[in-house]
């Protein structure tokens, strides 16, 4: 086993989430004047830091809708899924060039069988909870590209 790490330790293996990032504090964030664009721009700022001399900027598009999950016997509708896709673009700010993009996709959910309030309190936390997933799934990606980007 300790051959093993030694060996590892020698290939130039460097954890993509630490410090070292070659996008941590480089991008600029373009998102949708929305809430869902403005969750999604401070989740991916938490993850990939804000910016003071991008390099690169980070262009991304949300779209969200929802459908009836689960429906009773006497026709009321008592979850809801919440369905998002976000459209993302890496762009060099020197260039111009479009480094990579793509879309990215998820859902989740909340109940409507309280009352309004509470409806309405499940409803905005799912859909803050999509804007969050949606950004991770970029960063995701986007963080793979830093790993081939010019240092």
């Amino acid at each position: 086993m300790l051959i093993g790490l030694m060996g590892l330790a020698g290939c130039g293996f460097a954890p993509i989430y630490g410090d070292g990032s070659a996008l941590k504090g480089q991008v600029l964030f373009e998102t949708d004047e929305s809430v869902a664009g403005f969750r999604l721009r401070q989740r991916l700022e938490d993850r990939l830091g804000r910016s003071t001399a991008p390099r690169y900027a980070l262009k991304t598009t949300v779209r969200a809708s929802q459908r009836a999950a689960a429906i009773a016997s006497d026709g009321d509708t008592s979850r809801f899924n919440v369905i998002g896709t976000a459209t993302w673009s890496l762009v060099s700010l020197d260039s111009g060039q479009v480094i990579d993009g793509g879309e990215v996709d998820a859902f989740t959910s909340y109940s409507a069988t309280g009352s309004t309030i509470a409806t309405q309190a499940t409803r905005d936390d799912a859909n803050a909870r999509l804007s969050i997933i949606l950004a991770d799934l970029i960063v995701s990606r986007v963080l793979v590209l830093g790993l081939e980007l010019p240092q």
